[in-house]
């Protein structure tokens, strides 16, 4: 996931009213007055909205002009995502109180994430610009007073936005102006200096800009596009010392920054990435950083070189042969990559490719701290220690995303240290798992009537398994070529290792069949002139042309590459092993796919997709059927063209994007998996009993099974999953008599011990779900670009 982001958040919501002990137990209709107005607080600060909701309206109705509890009100209609009628709350406590600076920032904070930035500004002004004395609203602002202090932070964020949209608008000077404005307020932002960095150097003042940057990561020092744009400003100046510091620093704290990746390859390049080796040639280490390089570069043929030489200089090297593994994987040399894996693992068995947290990662969590959250971060810890932590942490529902993939925790949901765990998304088969109690999936994905082999009971979601959020870098649909062409064009962006021999025999059948058309495809290998030969050899010893195929690389900016699905009338789609992502930007793009069906869930997801958003007469049921689908669409481009059209529209209406309802969907999956459990409905101790009473089990064989099933040598490395996997979540509540589950995130969320706000208790009616929809301080749409600047 980078991840499907949503909409841009405030953050952290202020608590204006502080919080208490919590009173002796009373009925609710026993309190009156000031007492119903603490409790109702009490109540909010543990996130028992609808409770809270009740007792502010009771207040509301003898006084319908208690700012308290009209504020108290808003916040809870707000923290249920009921907007307008939390702002309706806060403007009638504006009018009561014209300087109620609560107020205020909230009604700010809604406006902002309506897309009001204009609005949000001047309410978020008024909280901190008192007409009388502008230095004491500021002072307010950043000592004594919580509100004021909220008022300040946010608005730094809605001044930088709106200064991002001017620049993006063409206004430069005026979008300059509100990053200042924005530091004026809040003068330790370091946003509103990194997108002051990018605008000098769009102007070419790289020495302003450097400072911008440099007083960026002076105030967050994890800004990773910071280091990785000065880099860029040195690696222009020729000072290749400093751009290489500069990249190091970026890909210490993003190593998969894949834009810094590239930047430090041709900065490496250009001073000469062969010291080391000149100092010591069998350094394995540099031998495998070099590997390393070239593969980033797309020297795929150098680059096994440089790992097989690491390799020959130190043959207990697991990482390299880990990295050996990779390259053959992306070269779709599967049995090679198995291989390399494996042996990667009988050096050592505790491999699973860690790494450490990506940019994506580190903004999530400061997201997650914002909230009031903790974060528990358990890169490196024993699994046995993790499985320990969440004992302690009281968590409820355990859901991991990864399965047999790397930097797993399979070991750690093997001690069960959860009464309900899950597993979803991150692989696309069973973990083999017998403690895993629920794999959530769809009914298309994973049919009633499937074939598949899994330990774990599938926990069905009402529509789809996935929910996408297109990227606001996308851009428009453009018209199908094949008009201005005059011939069509058939495409796939998957993965090269998802392109099996019997894929390409069925995309040369169609090509053969449709005079003059052309195929285009893309990925990462195609850097590689012997990769690209071999593909191209294939094809043509299948009948089709080279002349008559267009490869493409990896595509770095995001806004280029959802671009390029302009270059093709048709997408097709990959079999066993369907495309996710790139199905939903295919769609998104206005290209119609074609997909078939199969009998497990790796071969039904885009069968899942395509029907979710209205095109499931686009799926096939045999390689024919796929054929005759294809040849279908190309026959008449100008069907294909109103088709196009109309394709976008059809996927944002669909369930696929309708994020409300699949949250609402897999909270009710979440839902009826506590209550099973509180009802002793529990699918994995079921099955850990029926294992116990197997003559013969021991407790000590049962446990060794469920570790030896956790394993990673025990189901093959899956060398064609999907890269960017997520790290788990945690669903964390007391499981007391009558208590719900909360769900907040992990790699580790958990509710902090003293924070009433995140802590859930016994005797609730409805289970506390909190969906974490916070996102980055700053807007989601820029990115870093290859030459290190753009908007932010």
């Amino acid at each position: 996931m980078e991840p499907l982001e949503g909409k841009e958040s405030n953050g952290a919501v202020p608590d204006c009213n502080g919080g208490a002990p919590a009173p002796p137990a009373k009925q609710q209709q026993q309190l009156e007055g000031a007492d119903a107005l603490r409790y109702a607080n009490i109540l909010r600060s543990r996130n028992k909205f609808a409770d809270a909701l009740q007792l502010y309206s009771t207040v509301l109705e003898k006084d319908g002009t208690n700012v308290d509890a009209l504020i108290g009100k808003g916040i809870c209609l707000q923290a249920q995502s009921l907007l307008k009628q939390a702002l309706e709350c806060f403007t009638e406590a504006v009018k009561v109180d014209p300087s109620n600076a609560c107020a205020l920032t909230h009604c700010g904070m809604i406006y902002k994430d309506e897309g009001h930035l204009v609005e949000a500004a001047e309410c978020l002004f008024n909280v901190l610009i008192e007409k009388t004395n502008v230095e004491q609203a500021y002072q307010k602002a950043r000592t004594a007073d919580p509100s004021y202090k909220a008022a300040a932070e946010f608005l730094a964020i809605v001044l930088t936005d709106l200064g991002t949209s001017l620049k993006l608008a063409g206004n430069t000077e005026d979008g300059i102006q509100k990053y200042c404005e924005a530091l004026e307020v809040d003068s330790h932002y370091a946003p509103a200096y990194y997108n002051l960095g990018v605008v000098y150097s769009e102007m070419m003042q790289f020495d302003v800009a450097l400072t911008c940057y440099e007083k960026a990561a002076l105030e967050r020092p994890l800004y990773a596009e910071a280091y990785c744009n000065m880099g860029v400003i040195y690696k222009n100046r020729g000072e290749l010392d400093a751009a290489i510091a500069c990249y190091d620093r970026c890909l210490t704290i993003s190593p998969n920054f894949e834009i810094a990746k590239n930047n430090m390859a041709i900065a490496l390049t250009d001073m000469g990435t062969k010291m080391s080796l000149t100092i010591k040639p069998n350094f394995s280490q540099s031998l495998n950083n070099l590997g390393v390089v070239y593969t980033v570069q797309g020297k795929m043929d150098a680059a096994a070189s440089m790992i097989e030489k690491a390799i020959l200089a130190n043959p207990t090297y697991a990482e390299a042969y880990n990295n050996l593994g990779v390259l053959y994987r992306d070269a779709g040399s599967i049995t090679l990559s198995v291989q390399a894996y494996e042996r990667c693992l009988q050096i050592d068995p505790d491999s699973r490719n860690a790494g450490q947290a990506d940019a994506k990662t580190l903004r999530f969590k400061d997201k997650v701290l914002k909230k009031g959250g903790l974060w528990r971060d358990i890169y490196g810890i024993d699994e046995k220690k993790v499985a320990s932590l969440i004992r302690e942490d009281k968590v409820d529902i355990l859901v991991e995303l990864t399965g047999h993939t790397a930097t797993n925790k399979l070991g750690t949901m093997a001690c069960r240290p959860a009464p309900i765990q899950v597993t979803w998304i991150g692989y696309p088969n069973t973990t083999g798992l017998p403690a895993i109690d629920y794999r959530i999936t769809d009914s298309l994905a994973d049919t009633p009537n499937t074939n598949q082999k899994h330990v774990e009971e599938l926990a069905r979601l009402p529509e789809s398994f996935l929910c996408y959020t297109p990227s606001s870098e996308a851009g428009p649909v453009c018209p199908t070529p094949a008009i201005s062409n005059g011939f069509v064009t058939f495409g796939s962006f998957n993965n090269l290792a998802k392109i099996t021999p019997k894929v390409l025999q069925v995309w040369a059948r169609i090509l053969c069949a449709v005079p003059n058309s052309r195929l285009v495809v893309k990925c990462k290998p195609f850097c590689c002139d012997s990769i690209r030969q071999k593909f191209l050899t294939t094809l043509e010893e299948l009948g089709l042309e080279p002349l008559r195929v267009d490869l493409l690389p990896l595509i770095h900016l995001n806004h280029d590459h959802m671009q390029a699905y302009s270059l093709m009338d048709i997408s097709l789609d990959t079999f066993p092993y369907a495309g996710t992502t790139t199905t939903c930007e295919s769609l998104y793009m206005g290209v119609p796919c074609v997909t078939m069906a199969g009998s497990v869930h790796a071969h039904n997801v885009g069968v899942s997709l395509l029907t979710k958003v209205g095109l499931g007469r686009l799926v096939a049921k045999t390689e024919d059927e796929y054929v005759s689908l294809a040849l279908d669409l190309a026959s008449d481009v100008y069907a294909l063209q109103d088709l196009r059209m109309s394709v976008r529209e059809l996927m944002i209406k669909s369930p696929v994007c309708d994020g409300e309802s699949f949250t609402r969907g897999l909270e009710s999956a979440y839902r009826t998996m506590w209550r099973r459990y509180c009802d002793g409905d529990s699918p994995a101790l079921k099955r850990l009993e029926l294992l116990a009473d197997q003559p013969g089990s021991t407790k000590e064989d049962l446990d060794k099974t469920a570790v030896k099933l956790a394993d990673p040598r025990v189901q093959r490395a899956n060398a064609i999953a999907e890269e960017d996997n997520q790290a788990p979540i945690k669903v964390n509540a007391t499981p007391e008599e009558g208590g719900q589950p909360q769900i907040i995130m992990a790699n580790g969320v958990s509710s902090p011990a003293d924070s009433q706000a995140l802590i859930a208790t016994a005797q609730l009616d409805q289970p506390q779900i909190m969906v974490n929809g916070v996102s980055s301080p700053h807007s989601t749409s820029g990115r870093c670009e290859m030459n290190g600047h753009s908007s932010r």
